[in-house]
């Protein structure tokens, strides 16, 4: 945990080096002798670990810097729109994905070493937002291929899919079996989470780009067989997500009102769940559990609801409730059970925070053993015990038994796919498998990605659907699928800045030396390592960086007395200055941000900044070798990362 503000400043035991962190590691990578140079300065760009640890490998360092000024939109291009095409090469999503994505990028972020990570969430939420209100359209600038993919599923990595595939020149066709569009941003996750607008707005934008057919309410394998559709396409992308949930796999676990968190809260987003039970109990942990007891609370319960009106009815898609039952519902105890202690909850903390404030009540460190059920075969209760985990195993502890009265229980332990009538790609565990190119292994011609091949985050389905639209891609025109690189991420490229901003090296003439520093056809001193490393906090000069705070969005979130009926949005996004502010606490890891400590410190003043005509993002300073005498300062202060002593002798 990063130490606070007031550690720093008031308590007298606080140190910010360690003992030795004054003293080189390796004096023979560093030395030099008299003027004798045996390194030079070498600029690198590497992959930041924000982008690392992102599923989707968005370019996030990129649009942090365009959104905080670092690099310049083209001319006529607003930062924000420029930002938001930034974003948009890797995902589609950024107003959905700033609001719910449990950011693992946050938690690589190598300012949490300084004292708190960016928050990289309440920026892309900003971005995306104003992209909406802006009315930014993507442009299908490549010209169509004749080819047309066939996409089953119409959620998160369909959608990618699609707009991917598009991107590349091919047409698509998506199937889904609902009545709209979105997957689990529109049935597995709550609208106060996902806003509506803002997610039709997303969504259409992608069908904007022309040429992406949509058929709904069919289901390939039973309303259409794969034959033809193998017949009619020229690919398959397989996207179905995972839309059914475990039981309990406790004694009982089958009663008829033990349902599954996923069909929960599909049935809440579909408007046939008006209320749910007195007594509420969900079984998880995780983010769907969360969502699951924070419905419950919003929703309430009735006193005398009809037995045939039961939650579980309506779940089951028997009945619907009237509209009219929202207006005499009341609250309902809800509870939430773990296995994990709070801290290894799976959840996002501030979603366990604002379920603890909505008034559900959570227990953690314990485990399901039995579904007490009465005469009719009903769940009366939940038996629970303590819990101790092994190896991932959890074990219940003998003498620690009790019960939790309810009168609905939600499983929300994971989920698995249906595959009725599509049995033949059923690897037996209810999934479909991926080879390394996420082909279908002997399918010819089908592909797959997203949670049908393991139940994971929406960043991580969307992702996938990138790296399987470039395998579609290549088979369809017959080229040898390319290497993966070791990280897979959309980079910055120093060549394209150049190009956009007409500063396009010139061509090779044959016979020219290629070792020159003076001729126009190279990058000079520049070396691009994205696509291999990625780079560690202890490559950065941290001393450079003040105690920030992070901007925080304002949240409007109900307590347990407003929470019945809430169903306005928790979240505030920023405003166009706090973004700016939020994005200026990034420290562009492994890129040049223009801080001019090399030029500053260069005892010899062999750095240098390039001239303005000749400088962009990635290319602000350079070396005069006939001066340079190996010193590594410039390497020492830079706060980025971004110079190695490198090149050898000259």
């Amino acid at each position: 945990m990063a130490t606070s503000k007031d550690d720093m400043s008031y308590i007298l035991t606080f140190r910010k080096y360690d003992d030795g962190d004054h003293q080189w590691g390796n004096f023979g990578d560093q030395i030099f002798e008299g003027d004798k140079s045996h390194k030079c300065p070498t600029y690198v760009h590497r992959t930041p670990p924000c982008q690392g640890s992102c599923p989707s490998g968005e370019d996030i360092r990129g649009w942090l810097d365009i959104v905080r000024g670092i690099e310049t939109p083209p001319e006529g291009v607003s930062m924000q729109e420029y930002a938001f095409r930034r974003s948009t090469d890797a995902n589609p999503f950024p107003s959905m994905m700033g609001r719910v994505c449990p950011a693992p990028c946050q938690e690589g972020c190598n300012r949490n070493h300084v004292e708190d990570f960016v928050g990289i969430n309440s920026v892309e939420q900003y971005i995306g937002d104003t992209a909406i209100t802006e009315g930014y359209k993507y442009e299908a600038s490549v010209k169509l291929s004749g080819k047309k993919i066939a996409i089953i599923g119409g959620g998160p990595a369909g959608l990618a899919a699609a707009y991917q595939l598009r991107r590349k020149g091919h047409a698509g066709i998506i199937f889904d079996d609902h009545d709209e569009l979105g997957g689990m941003f529109k049935y597995g996750i709550p609208g106060y989470r996902t806003p509506r607008d803002y997610l039709d707005a997303e969504i259409q934008r992608i069908l904007d780009l022309g040429d992406i057919e949509v058929r709904l309410n069919t289901r390939v394998g039973r309303d259409l067989p794969i034959e033809e559709v193998e017949k009619e396409y020229d690919a398959v992308v397989w996207a179905l997500g995972c839309q059914s949930g475990r039981s309990l796999p406790v004694l009982n676990g089958d009663a008829p009102n033990c349902v599954a968190g996923v069909k929960f809260l599909e049935a809440f987003n579909k408007g046939i769940l008006k209320v749910t039970a007195d007594r509420v109990v969900c079984v998880g942990g995780g983010d769907t559990s969360i969502d699951v007891v924070s419905v419950a609370r919003r929703l309430g319960k009735i006193s005398k609801l009809d037995k045939k009106e039961a939650p579980e009815h309506v779940i089951g898609g028997y009945v619907a409730h009237d509209a009219a039952y929202a207006a005499a519902r009341e609250g309902a105890e809800v509870t939430l059970t773990s296995l994990f202690e709070r801290e290894g909850m799976t959840a996002a903390e501030h979603e366990v925070h604002d379920a603890l404030h909505e008034g559900v009540r959570i227990d953690n460190g314990v485990m399901p053993v039995e579904v007490i059920v009465n005469d009719e075969g009903r769940a009366t209760a939940l038996r629970m015990a303590k819990c101790t985990l092994e190896d991932g195993r959890p074990t219940p502890v003998e003498g620690t038994e009790y019960d939790i009265e309810c009168d609905l229980i939600v499983s929300a332990i994971g989920q698995g796919g249906d595959l009725a009538g599509l049995e033949a790609f059923d690897n037996g565990r209810g999934l479909i498998d991926a080879d390394k190119h996420y082909q279908v292994p002997g399918k010819e011609g089908h592909f797959v990605c997203g949670d049908i091949i393991r139940p994971h985050l929406l960043t991580t389905a969307i992702g996938q659907a990138s790296i399987c639209a470039d395998s579609v891609d290549f088979y369809l025109n017959e080229k040898e699928f390319s290497k993966r690189p070791k990280v897979d991420v959309h980079h910055f490229s120093l060549l394209e800045k150049l190009q956009e901003t007409g500063l396009e090296p010139e061509d090779y003439q044959p016979g020219d030396i290629r070792g020159t520093d003076s001729a126009g056809f190279s990058v000079h001193n520049y070396e691009d390592r994205s696509a291999q490393e990625i780079i560690s906090s202890d490559r950065l000069f941290l001393g450079h960086f003040e105690f920030t705070p992070r901007v925080l969005r304002d949240l409007h979130g109900p307590d347990s007395e407003e929470v019945l009926g809430h169903f306005e949005e928790r979240m505030i996004g920023l405003t166009e200055e706090k973004a700016i502010e939020e994005a200026g606490r990034c420290m562009s890891c492994g890129m040049c941000f223009e801080c001019d400590n090399c030029v500053i410190y260069c005892p010899q003043d062999a750095v240098f900044r390039v001239k303005k005509d000749k400088t962009t993002t990635g290319r602000y300073v350079d070396t005069n070798y006939d001066k340079c005498i190996g010193c590594h300062i410039c390497a020492d202060v830079c706060p980025t990362g971004y110079i190695d002593m490198a090149l050898g002798d000259h």
